[in-house]
Parts: C-alpha cells; sequence; structure tokens
C-alpha cells in the first residue's frame, strides 16, 4: 500500500469525533444523551449532557477554582458572545443547565478563572488551524442530514504529497463515492476550510462524507469526488497573508493539486466537471482562482465570504456569465446584514447581471452550522440529477 493511501476507510472510524455517549463505540447521532449514567472513560464527571428537551448541562469537577462560565457557537444573534456562568455545589462540583437550544453540532469551551479550556469531561474534541475545542451534539427526534445513517458509505483518503510551492510535506483528503469504480469517470469538488481550518475540518467538523452519502441514498445527487486541500498556504498571522495568499494557492491548484488528483483519480478532466468551493477564507480563495481560471472550474461556491469585486476584475467581464455553470453565494442568518462583505457582493452582481444564486439561511452565524446547511444545498444544485 502506498504511502499517501494509508489511511483510506480508516480516517472515517479514527479520526472523527462522531460516537455514542462518549462511549466512543458506534458513530451514532446523538453521541452526549446520557443512556446509562456513567461517566466517560477517564474523566470525573459527565460533561456535557445533552437532555431530550434539548436542555444541556456541563459540569467542571474543580474544588480549587474560583470562576467557570462556558461559551459557544450555540450562542448566536444578540446572545453572540454569551459566557453562562456555573456554579459550585458543596461537592466541589461546578454546573450549569442551559437551553433549550436548537438540534444542531456546536463547538464551545469552558473558562477557568478566565482562561479557556476544553472541557476535560468532554472526550469528543476538535482542534484545527486554532486552539482545540469540545463538541456539543444536541439531538434532535432523529438524524440530522449531516448524521451518520444505516447508508452505503464513501471512503475518505488521506494523501501526503510534496508540495514545490511551499518547499515541503502537505496533505490532501479525497472522498470517493460507494462503490467507487476506478473505470468509470467522475466530477470534481474541491472543497476548502477558512482560517482556523485544516484539510481534515469539513470531514471531522463539517460532516461533508456523511452529508453526501446520505443524499447519494436519497438519489438527490450525482455520485462524485470531493477533494479537500490545505489551503493554510500562508502563516495565518503573517503581515501579508492575503497578498501572498491567494496567488500561492492558485500557483499550488494548478501546479501540484490538480496534476495529483487527477493522475490518481478517475475524474472528468475539463471545467463543467470541476467544481471549487470554500468557506470563509475558503471562500475568498474560490472567488479569487476561480474567477481567473473559468477554464479550469465552471462551477464555485463561496459560503460566508467574498472579496471586493475589484480585486476579481473577471466578474465585470460582459460575457462572464457564458464562463460559469454555477456561481453560488450564501451565508448565515445571524452573520448577514447591509454592510457584511458577501451581501455587498450579492449586490454588485445583482447591478452587473452576473448570474448567481444567493442563499442567506440556517441558524447559525460565521459557523459550521451554517456551512454544513450551505454545503447540503449546495451539493444538490452542483450537478443535478438528471
Amino acid at each position: 500500500m502506498s504511502k499517501s493511501n494509508f489511511l483510506s476507510g480508516f480516517l472515517l472510524y479514527c479520526v472523527m469525533p462522531l460516537f455514542a455517549q462518549q462511549s466512543h463505540v458506534n458513530i451514532d447521532w446523538d453521541p452526549q444523551r446520557n443512556k446509562e449514567g456513567l461517566n466517560p472513560f477517564g474523566t470525573r464527571v459527565i460533561s456535557p449532557e445533552v437532555h431530550d428537551d434539548h436542555t444541556v448541562t456541563f459540569r467542571l469537577m474543580g474544588p480549587d477554582v474560583n470562576s467557570v462560565t462556558v461559551s459557544g457557537t450555540m450562542f448566536v444573534g444578540e446572545e453572540a458572545g454569551k459566557r453562562i456562568p456555573l456554579v459550585k455545589a458543596a461537592d466541589g462540583v461546578w454546573s450549569v443547565t442551559v437551553g433549550p437550544l436548537v438540534p444542531d453540532i456546536y463547538i464551545y469551551s469552558l473558562q477557568v478563572n478566565g482562561v479557556n479550556i476544553v472541557d476535560p469531561g468532554n472526550t469528543i474534541t476538535g482542534n484545527a488551524a486554532q486552539p482545540a475545542f469540545g463538541f456539543l451534539w444536541v439531538h434532535g427526534d432523529a438524524p440530522a442530514f449531516y448524521d451518520a445513517r444505516n447508508v452505503p458509505h464513501g471512503a475518505v483518503t488521506q494523501h501526503f504529497y510534496h508540495s514545490s510551492v511551499t518547499d515541503g510535506e502537505r496533505s490532501l483528503l479525497v472522498y470517493t463515492p460507494p462503490g467507487y469504480d476506478p473505470v468509470r469517470k467522475y466530477p470534481a469538488l474541491y472543497l476548502m476550510g477558512g482560517s482556523g481550518e485544516v484539510a481534515e475540518s469539513w470531514v471531522i467538523n463539517g460532516q461533508a462524507n456523511f452529508i453526501m452519502d446520505n443524499l447519494l441514498a436519497e438519489g438527490r445527487v450525482i455520485p462524485m469526488i470531493i477533494v479537500f486541500p490545505n489551503n493554510q498556504i500562508v502563516h495565518r498571522s503573517h503581515p501579508q497573508h492575503t497578498e501572498l495568499s491567494f496567488p500561492l494557492m492558485e500557483k499550488e491548484y494548478k501546479e501540484v493539486i490538480l496534476p495529483f488528483v487527477e493522475s490518481r483519480y478517475s475524474v472528468i478532466k475539463e471545467r463543467h466537471a470541476r467544481a471549487m468551493a470554500g468557506l470563509s477564507m475558503g471562500g475568498r480563495h474560490t472567488q479569487y482562482i476561480g474567477t481567473r481560471n473559468p477554464d479550469l472550474f465552471g462551477s464555485l461556491g463561496i459560503f460566508s465570504a467574498a472579496m471586493p469585486i475589484d480585486d476579481t476584475p473577471a466578474l465585470r467581464d460582459p460575457d462572464f456569465n457564458s464562463k460559469i455553470d454555477y456561481l453560488f453565494l450564501g451565508a448565515g442568518a445571524f452573520e448577514t446584514n447591509p454592510n457584511a462583505r458577501h451581501q455587498i457582493l450579492h449586490d454588485q452582481l445583482e447591478a452587473l447581471n452576473v448570474k448567481h444564486e444567493y442563499l442567506v439561511g440556517s441558524r447559525g452565524a460565521h459557523d459550521f452550522t451554517t456551512w454544513r446547511f450551505l454545503l447540503h444545498h449546495f451539493l444538490q444544485n452542483l450537478w443535478r440529477v438528471q
């Protein structure tokens, strides 16, 4: 087995923090429901505990701690940035029950004596190009569109490769649909994360592979390959990040990523069968690279992002509509206002008569609650089922 392929299938079960009530037995849709009354292995309290009424109890054993609060992406709109204090009991356990919350997957952290930490009672955690965080799974009454279901599953393969652009070793992930046949030719979507993400983020946090599995099982999309590149191409804190990152990521695609994928996978090598999409920074990368290379990418998805239109002058080309198959621009309800970058871009595209779809939806802000919702919609409109 080649070094680049050794994680095929394995990643689906070993990297993803998607398991039952912190027992890590099954990939359940209600992993933090307290079914057995047992502490997660190696912990002193059950936290978080998600109740069937959609309330959530957070706990921390901290007899010598002076203050504890909890914050996370479950607080949006007027509650964005909210920190809920936990109350200390005589046994030294701090706790609070919040909600009810809208069923979804959130990320959160505790603040102990003013310092952000990962909940030590939670064994379902994640990290990316940002500090680690805990996952909060507020289950509904049935599996959601992003949950693992009893349907045929695709494979997620991690590849390692040398980049001549960064002069170092890098990685990308590739989703192949159930029953992938190397004799058959597939369209390919290149899907990127944002400033705080890495190649794995769309799988670990975004549930992209399960979203695709479920849509395929429902007959709502055609089989496709999804490539998850690492679009961290320059240190995100670099003072010239924007000036350096965009042309370098374009070069990485043209000189490294596309040749690497298309020499190893049975993909259709023409623009109508290639799409690019991304969230936040990945959406801006998509706008920059995609509009500059309509000969390479026929469809573009920009999630919670936008560049000034003067930075992508191809959008002013009167013939741009003939060069694009599908242009999608979307964002969350709680990150949208008249001055939001994506709203301004939408207004400009309207004024230029550039054909595109614009969608503001989900009960999310600038987070994966929004991006899972947008991906689910985008996939169904990308290459339509005939």
